[in-house]
């Protein structure tokens, strides 16, 4: 499966290289870099772009938002960028998500490359041509489907980061394990995080969520599978974004994912058993609160989600390791009872 690498996208050993290869393929005008203050002092340094204009934003999920896009495109016009030219988005998911939307929707569409720079944004955001920002603290509630011109991934990044990023980005490649890989999953809990070979599993989580986009692009059917544990998961984020403690989308993930599966539970469709195998493994991985809020406390984030229609909420829900179902309906009844 690790083959089953997206067309657009490069696993790097040589990221000098590989992005001066897709520059030129893109033969821009001009060239804008977009990074966030971590991935200006971290990562920019690591590559060589001769580079017409670099905008810098402050990084966070808060920043997500129309008004940062806002001044994306203040700087590309004030700087005379036209829709022959390339930005370069240098950085995790807020980055890659913002800017890859800020590029489409600039003079109807720039060219853009997406270089990661997270284990999240390597495995999952850069995958699949979802763009878009926050909006009235929702999560992703604007955007648009648009695939990268190229995206590049160079594991070395992951140098960069702190623990709590890189277990950030983790969460998604244990959904990914969950919903298509038992073997994968068998794999992961026979390692301890410190010991994890990101070489050999980027490329692998990669592979299992381009195989679930390339069979729906467009989310109408068995993509939904990818919102595993991202229904109760952003739900939580946008809770605890405005918090003292704000937590990270992975770890909102890998609670989400152990409330969903306890409604599986509730509902007959997954063993309490390997819920609590799951369960296990994560508490291990993630120190979360310990407070789960309540129904009433995320009733406003829940009705917002993008899966709700006429008749509900819906979930992508676990029924055994390596299968997922979607478009579940949940009744509020049991919904109180697992957030309580």
């Amino acid at each position: 499966m690790s083959n089953n690498l997206p067309t657009y996208l490069t696993i790097s050993t040589d990221i000098d290289r590989d992005l001066s290869d897709a520059i030129e393929s893109i033969a821009p005008d001009k060239i804008a870099v977009l990074v966030d203050e971590n991935t200006r002092k971290h990562c920019l340094p690591l590559i060589s772009i001769k580079s017409n204009l670099i905008i810098e934003i402050k990084s966070g999920e808060k920043e997500k938002t129309l008004s940062t896009c806002q001044h994306i495109w203040s700087q590309l016009t004030s700087n005379g960028f036209t829709r022959n030219s390339l930005l370069v988005n240098l950085g995790g998911g807020v980055i890659g998500d913002m800017g890859g939307f800020a590029a489409v929707t600039f003079k109807r569409g720039m060219a853009f490359i997406n270089v990661p720079t997270t284990l999240l944004s390597q495995v999952d955001a850069s995958i699949g041509g979802k763009l878009g920002v926050d909006f009235d603290g929702l999560k992703n509630h604007i955007g648009v489907f648009q695939e990268p011109n190229k995206v590049i991934v160079y594991p070395k990044f992951l140098d960069t980061l702190p623990e709590r990023e890189l277990k950030s980005g983790f969460a998604e490649v244990i959904k990914h394990s969950l919903i298509r890989s038992e073997s994968q999953w068998g794999y992961l809990k026979t390692k301890v995080f410190q010991e994890l070979n990101w070489e050999e599993i980027i490329p692998r989580s990669i592979a299992i969520k381009n195989e679930v986009v390339n069979e729906d692009p467009r989310e109408k059917g068995v993509r939904k599978i990818l919102n595993y544990g991202h229904t109760i998961g952003h739900a939580i984020e946008s809770h605890f974004l405005d918090s003292t403690y704000p937590l990270l989308h992975g770890e909102a993930i890998a609670w989400g994912m152990m409330l969903e599966n306890k409604l599986a539970v509730e509902e007959g469709m997954l063993d309490k058993d390997v819920s609590k195998e799951i369960e296990n493994y994560i508490s291990s991985i993630y120190e979360l609160p310990s407070i789960v809020p309540d129904y009433e406390t995320l009733k406003n984030h829940l009705l917002q989600d993008k899966k709700k229609d006429a008749q509900g909420i819906r979930f992508s829900l676990l029924t055994q390791i390596n299968s997922c179902t979607y478009d579940v309906l949940i009744e509020e009844r049991v919904l109180k009872q697992v957030l309580k």
